[in-house]
């Protein structure tokens, strides 16, 4: 039994006359294009003749069941509460180089197949010119915005509204998460960066359409860029 079952059993007859005369009232207002705010507790106890100690406890039950939301100082909403994004300053404040990591390792081998399923010619095309861009980059900082153009690139190629997001999201956070390793100024990537070969292999299985490699190729790109982060390698 659930727990807006358990509160319904425990409620007397007259107030569960009450509990659907107010959901009856709740259908009323979803159905309006209006502000979708219950009247005050007051108002409603002196509707319903009831106390509000009584009250709160219908009201709980709704909220139980989804159907109102209540803020502290805003008010009793009709419908579920909205989800709301977290503080993107504050979770970055509270969020580790490893942590983002670890995230990124959660979604972006998924978008990586993705893309090799639903990306277009010229998605792919764009991703081999990026991925030039980073070998030709004159500097660190240069590199580092082509790279994170290829990453979100790759994100758009597949096709997923809602993953995109999330990797948007993520991308913001990393900018705002303290690294600790100061590139040098005026010096570029070396040859030998293994960026620049991961990149190859992950838009070589694209453009084959293998999206099991392209999710290996990625998740192995960000485990050296992890590796190398906290100084496994």
């Amino acid at each position: 039994m659930n727990k807006a079952s358990t509160k319904i059993k425990e409620t007397s007859i007259d107030h569960l006359n009450v509990l659907n005369q107010i959901r009856l009232l709740l259908t009323n207002i979803e159905n309006q294009k209006v502000d979708k705010r219950l009247p005050s507790e007051r108002d409603l106890a002196q509707r319903f003749k009831l106390t509000r100690a009584k009250l709160r406890k219908i009201l709980d039950i709704l909220e139980t069941e989804g159907r109102i939301w209540r803020g502290i100082g805003q008010g009793t909403f009709v419908g579920p509460k909205p989800v709301r994004l977290p503080d993107l300053t504050l979770l970055a404040s509270k969020s580790t180089p490893a942590q983002v990591m670890r995230a990124r390792m959660a979604i972006e081998p998924e978008l990586a197949a993705l893309a090799a399923v639903n990306a277009t010619d010229t998605e792919i095309l764009k991703l081999k010119e990026l991925s030039s861009k980073c070998k030709a980059s004159s500097n660190w900082r240069e590199y580092e915005i082509y790279d994170a153009m290829l990453h979100h690139n790759i994100a758009e190629a597949a096709h997923n509204s809602v993953l995109l997001t999330l990797t948007d999201f993520l991308t913001d956070i990393r900018r705002s998460v303290n690294w600790g390793r100061p590139r040098p100024e005026g010096v570029k990537p070396p040859q030998s960066h293994h960026s620049f070969s991961d990149h190859e292999q992950i838009i070589d299985a694209i453009i084959h359409r293998e999206a099991t490699q392209a999710s290996n190729a990625m998740r192995k790109h960000l485990q050296t860029v992890e590796d190398r982060l906290v100084g496994r390698t």
